[in-house]
């Protein structure tokens, strides 16, 4: 398949004015009237899960037995390019993008914490901090973190990269990617609209990683170096973050966010098996296989639970939560794993994200997760109790001082942080570039100077909110966006089972299925 020769990279005004507008929209208000701007997001936030929670529910279920069936069907055996595409990276290196794009700063700060607070407050009536609260604490979260909220990242990563690699479309956009379903329109408004609410939804997404990254980081640093917290502190932290990931936007694909990601995964692997040796080790193998098995049998169930007698917002608090917040994310990573994966199948992609993407996070889980609930059973640390006087920050402080070696390992955790947040905005500020740049082929890198403007963007963004503490209605705003991303996510499906049915109707089972030169 020939690579496409009509392709335009200059900035696509269409996009970036409305995407501008739709952020300073958002950001003024709250900068200007804090209070009631954060008001009106948590009613509508409450609205959205409130009434439609079970959309959520049905939706995460749906979208994992969907991919499950197509990489089980023929389809799986497309190939996401041409006849003569071979992928770009390595295994190992895309396989680290995806996972280090699509989790960022959000494993290392709830890996630890997340057990505890199910562990003090669990589900189906349990009693709180009993045995059965245990064995349920490491079990949710494998579910939060495991096969759905991947596949709600891979769902939208197959249309796109279907569109860029096997009918060599330009415009690295979902509009684009819906073009099986819109038509025509996906070049007018229409598409326009759902481009400028996909930019918005990433940069809702940084915020939300900014709010997890910044107070963690200048907790952690505060206490390491003993320097006192202040807002001038977690702007140096912020700044630190921009550097590294404008370097690495300004490098592109191969040498900047693929090698930082390959160094993110080896440092957390340093750290996760040091935790493994020195922690109980039993505990958290025997943990891990005990909550995979409990996950495995009622995961049907805890993915539609709903509680609607006993009344529990648990479901919601937790599960609606973490579904709309995966889909917040999902179009960013869509962008992002479509374009690292030319030459590589459909079945290939769904396993690297749906059974890499969730091991790896169980991993996460199980050690860190598996550490701190230890922990608290045995009586050596409150956990719980720290959670509910300090918070996140000083939770995870204290548990890292319960390390052999603290001061070393916190001063390597906060590195992991750094990077692990620089992975994940050196992709967003990468996807923002791509989506606002006109008819980018998926062969093209996007202009350095439209990367490092959204690079700066998200920076500024990131200072204000900040300062003025508006970062949690951001991240509350971007989660209510993900109620109407899930019909823009069916469009995207219907989208492409029309295009394999088209290119594939008559095709005889091969190896892997390319549509060649002669069907264009």
């Amino acid at each position: 398949m020939s690579t496409p020769t009509t392709s335009d990279d200059s900035l696509d005004l269409r996009v970036f004015i409305p995407s501008v507008l739709v952020i300073v929209g958002l950001v003024v208000p709250l900068i200007m009237f804090p209070e009631s701007g954060t008001a009106l997001v948590n009613t509508a936030f409450a609205f959205a899960t409130g009434k439609f929670g079970w959309l959520y529910m049905i939706a995460g279920l749906s979208v994992v037995l969907f991919l499950v069936g197509l990489a089980f069907s023929r389809y799986g055996n497309v190939r996401l390019g041409g006849p003569d595409d071979t992928p770009e990276f390595s295994y190992f290196s895309w396989v680290a993008m995806i996972f280090a794009g699509g989790i960022g700063i959000a494993i290392v700060n709830w890996a630890w914490v997340e057990p505890i607070y199910y562990f003090t407050s669990p589900p189906f009536d349990i009693e709180p901090s009993s045995n059965a609260a245990a064995e349920w604490a490491l079990t949710y979260g494998q579910f939060h973190w495991g096969f759905t909220p991947w596949a709600f990242y891979c769902l939208p990563a197959i249309p796109i990269a279907y569109s860029m690699y096997v009918h060599n479309r330009p415009g690295v956009r979902l509009s684009v990617a819906s073009r099986g379903v819109l038509g025509r329109h996906s070049d007018g408004w229409i598409g326009s609209i759902l481009d400028a609410v996909v930019v918005f939804g990433i940069v809702g997404g940084v915020g939300t990683s900014l709010g997890l990254a910044v107070p963690l980081v200048s907790r952690l640093v505060s206490g390491l170096f003993g320097v006192e917290p202040s807002f001038m502190l977690d702007v140096g932290v912020l700044l630190v973050w921009t550097a590294i990931f404008s370097a690495s936007v300004w490098f592109g694909l191969a040498k900047g966010i693929r090698i930082l990601s390959d160094i993110n995964v080896w440092l957390a692997i340093f750290l996760l098996a040091f935790t493994f040796i020195v922690g109980d080790s039993l505990f958290m193998i025997e943990g891990w296989v005990n909550s995979l098995g409990k996950m495995t049998s009622h995961f049907v169930e805890m993915s539609l639970w709903t509680d609607p007698v006993g009344g529990s917002t648990f479901w919601k608090d937790w599960t609606v939560f973490y579904w709309a917040w995966w889909i917040a994310y999902a179009p960013m990573m869509g962008l992002f794993v479509a374009r690292i994966s030319r030459g590589r199948t459909i079945r290939e992609l769904i396993i690297a994200e749906m059974v890499f993407g969730a091991l790896g996070c169980w991993v996460f889980f199980a050690i860190w997760g598996g550490y701190a609930l230890e922990l608290q059973i045995s009586g050596a640390l409150n956990v719980a109790g720290i959670l509910d006087e300090g918070g996140i920050p000083a939770a995870v402080e204290a548990i890292l001082n319960t390390l052999p070696f603290s001061q070393v390992v916190t001063g390597l955790f906060i590195l992991l942080c750094f990077i692990f947040l620089a992975t994940t905005l050196d992709s967003s500020a990468y996807v923002l570039a791509s989506v606002t740049s006109r008819k980018l082929s998926g062969y093209q890198e996007p202009r350095r100077s439209i990367r490092l403007t959204w690079a700066f963007l998200i920076a500024g963004v990131g200072v204000a909110l900040i300062q003025l503490g508006g970062l949690k209605a951001v991240q509350t705003s971007t989660i209510v966006v993900a109620l109407p991303m899930i019909p823009v996510l069916g469009i995207l499906t219907w989208s492409l089972i029309r295009w394999l049915r088209q290119d594939f109707a008559k095709k005889v089972l091969e190896p892997h299925l390319v549509i060649d030169d002669q069907r264009k």
